[in-house]
């Protein structure tokens, strides 16, 4: 295996002068995914948004992989500035949550380009290292806290996934009367009431004391 995008400089020492920056193409190629899917972004369609061949952007990058490791880490960016640790830490992690499920919205594709296995970049491992921070005060194994920031990310990917899908309109309510009786109450809680009580009990369920 050759080394990540992170351990090689921008561009290769062979070849013409490149016309671009790295950052230029991920900021094409980020515009490319939020107007058409992660499957829209080809090396090849990227290039054509830049107005220049392929062939061109094997100068900064190996492959596509290359290109969604740096598209994820530019995305993650955005979670900045991170809250400050002067708040109760359920809080603090609790914006944490708010503010990634925010990202998710913006970048669909960032839930599947995230989840691929790749070398995290350097906004990824400042996303972990906050979110470490905010947890300090918290007495249990460093192990339990990983698990914990990760089922948090799980907690957001669900909500944003599930966002706008599955409609249950027109269901039968003398095949399925619950679920219809049910569907016809008005909902007395705010999804985003939902998804705070969610990531809380899930924090405090997994890192309570003893």
């Amino acid at each position: 295996m050759g080394s990540s995008i992170w351990n090689r400089p921008e561009r290769g020492t062979r070849g013409p002068a490149p016309g671009h920056s790295r950052d230029a193409i991920v900021a094409a190629a980020v515009v490319l995914a939020d107007a058409e899917g992660l499957a829209a972004v080809s090396m090849r369609a990227v290039a054509g948004a830049l107005g220049t061949g392929a062939g061109s952007l094997y100068r900064y990058l190996s492959s596509r992989d290359d290109l969604l490791d740096l598209m994820t880490d530019a995305a993650m960016a955005e979670m900045r500035p991170y809250p400050d640790g002067d708040r109760p830490w359920p809080d603090a992690m609790l914006t944490v949550a708010r503010r990634q499920l925010e990202l998710y919205r913006r970048h669909r594709w960032l839930i599947d380009a995230a989840t691929r296995p790749a070398a995290p970049g350097p906004n990824v491992l400042e996303y972990f290292d906050h979110c470490l921070r905010l947890l300090a005060p918290v007495d249990c194994p460093d192990a339990a806290k990983f698990e914990a920031i990760a089922m948090v990310t799980g907690v957001v990917t669900l909500f944003a996934r599930s966002e706008g899908a599955y409609p249950l309109d027109g269901v039968d309510p003398v095949a399925h009367p619950h679920l219809a009786a049910a569907l016809s109450r008005p909902s007395s809680a705010p999804r985003t009431d939902l998804f705070d009580r969610s990531v809380r009990s899930l924090l405090s369920g997994l890192l309570a004391p003893g």
